[in-house]
């Protein structure tokens, strides 16, 4: 059987994966990207490394549990990092990784699109909810 190079063996992995299954990874990793505050804070972090409390200003009405727990998920998955610098107070930054990097345009057309499509989205809702009258 002749060798495969890194990028076939990932690449015939993946091709294993069905989203569609409830069981599938890829279904899991979908409902964690899916998440609104994963992709504020994947798109927040666009600009370089920030601190949890320019984060947490940033990110408007996001609780401190929430952001934690976000951001631990997102540094689980690999898709962030966290550093400590030695300062006093401690000084704890949160940057993209490389692979969360590669999210980002995903991200940030969502947004956009919520952004510029929400008149017509809440025009939609509006003439929905008065059929239902």
């Amino acid at each position: 059987m002749p060798t495969r190079t890194a990028a076939e063996q990932r690449a015939r992995a993946g091709a294993a994966y069905d989203a569609y299954l409830a069981e599938c990874p890829a279904r899991q990793l979908l409902d964690r990207i899916a998440d609104k505050w994963v992709s504020l804070v994947i798109t927040a972090l666009a600009d370089g490394p920030q601190r949890y409390s320019d984060l947490q200003r940033r990110l408007a009405s996001v609780s401190q549990k929430m952001l934690t727990q976000t951001l631990r998920h997102l540094e689980r998955d690999g898709l962030v990092t966290r550093t400590l610098a030695p300062a006093a107070p401690v000084r704890v930054d949160y940057e993209l990784t490389e692979l969360g990097a590669s999210l980002l345009p995903v991200m940030r057309a969502i947004k956009s699109w919520a952004e510029t499509h929400m008149d017509e989205v809440q025009h939609a809702r509006a003439a929905y909810d008065d059929t239902r009258r």
